[in-house]
């Protein structure tokens, strides 16, 4: 679980999505924030208009009050004045020292699928710790983790990934399962297939399905295809898939890489997107 969490609303359903999502990934003793971003006195008409910046903090102190009540959730309130809605959270992610960043997809596309818009894909590319992304429609069936998932393909990322799976499955002894997704090589594309292929991908998928079979406790299979197309089918199975991505910069901050990219817009179920070295140091038991 996480010990200190940012939500992001903005009076919509899919901030209400990330709120009833936060509570299930926050720790007992651990602190929910929830943030809405506005422009305030920065928007150039705004500037000019004497009052209007007060006038849109205090909106915002009241939104996030009614969003706080009807969640019926303890946690503090914070209106965050920005240019931009992903600029704004990361920089509140940034002062609070936050470890998980929580937000609602656009909810386009099919019945709880994570399908993002332009400021939930800002939140998440270079935000500077742990990214989740609830589905759409969460929000009216909030119901605890039963079936967490894990993209797992022997990489330090999946193996941070598969750790947080653990972490979060813990309090509610839900299942953890793990899919590997053995790739199509790149030559299969170019039509130059080697006579032997047959053979060699047979011995490919046995080597990792013996390696998965070793994974203690999970509930592990491989597939042969194409990861991010997989990885967003295995969603129908879970209430939340845990992915690891790349990282840069001295901080590890979270850079989608193209699989991730592909989740937050097809995954089918919520969706956390881990830093590059985050094991353990982004998720507590």
């Amino acid at each position: 679980m996480f010990k200190n969490v940012l939500v992001g609303v903005d009076g919509r359903p899919a901030g209400r999505d990330a709120i009833a999502l936060a509570s299930h990934l926050t720790a007992p003793d651990g602190k929910l924030t929830l943030a809405n971003v506005h422009s305030g006195g920065l928007h150039p008409i705004r500037a000019v208009t004497p009052g209007s910046g007060e006038a849109e903090r205090d909106g915002s102190n009241t939104l996030l009050e009614a969003e706080r009540a009807a969640a019926g959730v303890e946690a503090e309130l914070v209106s965050v004045v920005s240019g931009s809605p992903g600029r704004g959270l990361h920089q509140q992610t940034e002062d609070q020292h936050a470890d998980l960043l929580v937000v609602g997809s656009c909810g386009r596309g099919a019945l709880g699928r994570v399908m993002l818009g332009d400021d939930t894909r800002a939140a998440l590319n270079g935000a500077p710790c742990a990214v989740a992304v609830a589905s759409a429609g969460y929000g009216k069936h909030p119901t605890p983790l039963a079936n967490v998932g894990v993209g797992y393909n022997d990489s330090a990322e999946s193996e941070a990934a598969l750790a947080a799976a653990r972490e979060l499955a813990a309090p509610t002894k839900a299942t953890v399962h793990a899919l590997q997704v053995v790739s199509i090589p790149p030559y299969a594309y170019t039509g130059l297939i080697p006579a032997d292929i047959g053979d060699s991908m047979e011995e490919i998928l046995k080597d990792a399905e013996r390696r998965m079979a070793e994974l203690p406790d999970v509930e592990a299979r491989v597939v042969y295809g194409l990861a991010g197309e997989e990885l967003a089918a295995f969603g129908e199975l879970l209430d939340m898939l845990v992915v690891g991505s790349r990282g840069y910069g001295p901080v590890k901050r979270l850079m989608l890489g193209s699989t991730s990219d592909f989740l937050e817009r097809h995954a089918r179920c919520s969706l956390l997107v881990l830093p590059r070295g985050s094991a353990t140091d982004s998720a507590h038991p």
